[in-house]
């Protein structure tokens, strides 16, 4: 006999969980005993939102659920960022949140939520566990949904008084995962999609990718001639010098590639959802008259013609597909097609300078020529992530972690999950003042871990993109936009760790060479002209084509 704590842990440890995240609350100090002695290791931090995104960025980097536990009411409400992120950038994740004793229910006991209410149009299961010789079967399938099909988040409520009730429920074994299969005919479907096209375009994303996934992928794009685009936030999943890059379709794009993929006759979706972001709104192709020839490869087949009609759906995983794509004869020949792509892509990397001493366009490409290529970057939201986006050339698989839902504050939490789960490779995060304030509390978790992130904080004085916004539809009426911040490498120090500040470009290479060499968590804080807006417009340019 054992607690429901100890059963439940024992089932995290079957599914190979070795490091949890969360914030200790009296609703599951069962499972917090549980986890004592276990071998699994509990990161502390100091929020549930900073949690929860620490859970769901190692959710993407290891392709398994990342795992989180919060209290109730206030800790499932904070923790709801996170879900959320995970469901819309398709990652495993498992959240376990405690609750109110059984016999309390529906009298708005102290924190009492229904959590089956409350996170279900963000989770792809929520329940709540009544019996605790029960607790195997939950854990158990929490885990075969959050990885099946597309994969998403799971909510499990744990009740105080069912988590600490003994128990000599068995152990339960892991499921089998269940993978789609790739056959011929799919595979020859493709193939003959490709052939009928003039203006191809391939759009690669989506969740379950993998290094070999990756290499395939340039493979296939080279050997045929083809060119890739990543979807948003999804530019590790080619070698971005390859030739067959063409760039990233999401916020920030190159106008030249929009263009592109809107002549383009025929389409390749590789794993990813066709999204707004991927669309630029639904603008760039019109999901009522799309003009051209969808071909859709995803493990759900929901997605596919969810919002844009496929002439070829493949319910399938991409990584499997382009396994055998990879080895597939010459389709066609788009050789021009492709070089002109690659041309246009190369020469968006051409920056475009901002004003002030310091600029973010010059610190993006330093970084990218003199990081290693394992280099995790992680980023939250804000008009500094286009420079990113539209500077940074990512070499390997795995190492663009960021919100393709666009949640601010994600980037340093995930940046601190980077660290712990690759200690041996830089950890960069790269965040906009109004977004690194938003979690930077979590610097004493990093201290506390012993994680390294390297923040390189793009400080312009407000809410970047919010005021890029306003000032296209309300030119010159400035309105809860500008931003108070504290002295970032001050407070960096504060915390134990090590901070700069950098007015100069001249000053950046030796400033990032000091903080790499401090082996501890480090702040560079870049102090950029109040002007600089985006990667192609200050503010005043912004505010006067919007006034003319």
């Amino acid at each position: 006999m054992r607690h429901g704590g100890q059963v439940l842990v024992e089932q995290l440890a079957a599914q190979g969980v070795r490091r949890v995240f969360s914030v200790p609350g009296e609703s599951f100090l069962a499972a917090l005993d549980g986890l004592h002695d276990s071998g699994i290791e509990n990161v502390v931090c100091r929020q549930e939102g900073g949690a929860a995104m620490m859970a769901e960025a190692t959710g993407k980097m290891t392709g398994r659920p990342g795992v989180a536990f919060v209290t109730r009411g206030p800790g499932a409400t904070n923790a709801s960022a996170g879900v959320h992120v995970a469901r819309q950038d398709s990652t495993p994740m498992v959240l376990f949140v405690g609750q109110i004793a059984r016999g309390h229910r529906d009298r708005e006991a102290f924190q009492e939520v229904d959590y089956r209410a409350m996170f279900g149009p963000l989770a792809k299961w929520v329940a709540e566990i009544d019996q605790t010789d029960r607790i195997p079967e939950y854990v158990n399938r929490a885990f075969h949904v959050a990885m099946s099909g597309r994969p998403g988040p799971v909510v499990l409520a744990l009740p105080e008084d069912m988590l600490s009730d003994q128990t000599g429920a068995p152990f339960l074994e892991p499921t089998a995962p269940a993978v789609p299969a790739v056959g011929d005919a799919q595979v020859d479907a493709i193939l003959d999609f490709l052939k009928g096209a003039e203006r191809p375009l391939v759009v690669a994303g989506g969740p379950g990718w993998s290094a070999q996934a990756a290499a395939d992928l340039q493979r296939f794009g080279e050997a045929q001639g083809l060119p890739i685009t990543a979807a948003f936030r999804r530019q590790d999943y080619i070698d971005n010098r390859s030739p067959a890059y063409a760039g990233d379709l999401g916020v920030g794009s190159n106008p030249k590639l929009v263009a592109r993929a809107k002549e383009a006759d025929a389409v390749l979706v590789l794993g990813s959802r066709i999204g707004d972001c991927v669309t630029q709104g639904y603008e760039m192709w019109d999901p009522a008259a799309p003009g051209r020839r969808f071909a859709h490869v995803h493990p759900e087949p929901e997605t596919m013609g969810g919002v844009y009609r496929c002439d070829l759906a493949v319910t399938a995983r991409a990584p499997d597909v382009l396994a055998r794509l990879a080895q597939a004869p010459k389709a066609g020949d788009w050789a021009d097609w492709q070089r002109s792509a690659r041309a246009d892509y190369e020469a968006w990397l051409q920056p475009k300078e901002t004003p002030g001493a310091v600029k973010l366009e010059n610190a993006i490409r330093w970084l990218s020529e003199n990081l290693p290529g394992d280099t995790v970057v992680t980023n939250g939201a804000g008009n500094y992530a286009a420079f990113l986006h539209r500077y940074y050339q990512f070499r390997e698989f795995g190492t663009q972690v960021a919100p393709t839902s666009g949640s601010m504050g994600y980037g340093f939490p995930s940046a601190v999950a980077a660290s712990l789960q690759y200690p041996e490779r830089v950890s960069l995060c790269l965040a906009g003042d109004g977004c690194f304030q938003m979690t930077l509390n979590e610097m004493s978790t990093a201290m506390q871990y012993g994680a390294t992130p390297l923040v390189i904080v793009a400080n312009n004085g407000r809410y970047g993109t919010i005021r890029m916004h306003q000032e296209r539809s309300y030119p010159g009426r400035v309105s809860g936009t500008d931003c108070h911040s504290p002295d970032f490498a001050a407070l960096a120090r504060a915390y134990g760790g090590f901070g700069a500040v950098v007015e100069t470009d001249a000053d950046f290479p030796a400033a990032v060479a000091e903080a790499r060499a401090s082996g501890t968590l480090a702040v560079i804080e870049l102090r950029l002209d109040t002007e600089m807006l985006t990667t192609g417009q200050t503010v005043s340019e912004v505010r006067q084509a919007a006034s003319s």
